[in-house]
């Protein structure tokens, strides 16, 4: 288990940014730009048993690998989501259990009934870009380019932000350094999650039925 922490920010614009030509950010880096292709499914069973204890249950495809990611909701605040984190990396698209019973999805594991309802709710697809940055005090922040969308049923909505993971180091200065990418580009802090970008398009498919 680990403590994610990461401040998201909504980029305010439809225009493709090109950190490349952001040189007040790439005088930070430590190392290239590197693209992913990340295709992520999220299970829950029909009534969001999962949604109702606060975790998420993700099957993620970074190019050719996959992981299995728990997380609880945690705590949000201006932007800054911190949250526990359970991920390991698979041989295929097949859950590893054993992993998951190390997570706080065991009681829903054991109970072999309620497993095996869980299902296919929503996904998200996207293009990242990532950076490493170095700031003071030995901290170190993953920059991260998020641009695709997140799909439930026949309803899309549009991913385009960059989150801000602290790697190492102080969440002070995970913060000084958000304010200065607000400060130089169009973005704003943002407390909504990609999953709870998801959970809100499987809502809005399950109201008309209920209309």
């Amino acid at each position: 288990m680990s403590l994610e922490q990461e401040i998201k920010l909504r980029v305010l614009s439809e225009d493709k940014l090109d950190l490349s030509a952001l040189s007040w950010l790439t005088g930070f880096a430590d190392g290239k730009i590197e693209t992913y292709h990340l295709m992520n499914t999220y299970f829950d069973t029909a009534d969001s048993e999962l949604f109702k204890q606060d975790l998420g249950l993700r099957l993620r495809k970074k190019n050719d690998r996959y992981l299995q990611t728990v997380k609880t909701s945690g705590v949000v605040k201006d932007g800054l989501h911190q949250r526990d984190e359970w991920e390991h990396e698979l041989e295929s698209a097949d859950w590893d259990l054993e992993k998951l019973q190390q997570t706080p999805l065991a009681p829903i594991i054991n109970n072999a009934d309620l497993w095996a309802t869980l299902q296919p709710i929503f996904t998200t697809d996207f293009v990242r870009e990532t950076l490493q940055i170095s700031l003071p005090e030995n901290t170190t922040v993953e920059l991260a380019y998020d641009r695709g969308q997140v799909s439930a049923g026949n309803l899309v909505d549009t991913i385009h932000e960059i989150e801000l993971e602290l790697m190492t180091g102080s969440v002070e200065q995970l913060k000084q350094f958000a304010t200065f990418v607000c400060s130089h580009l169009a973005v704003k802090p943002s407390d909504s999650s990609k999953a709870q970008q998801g959970y809100r398009l499987v809502k809005r498919n399950i109201l008309p039925s209920n209309s």
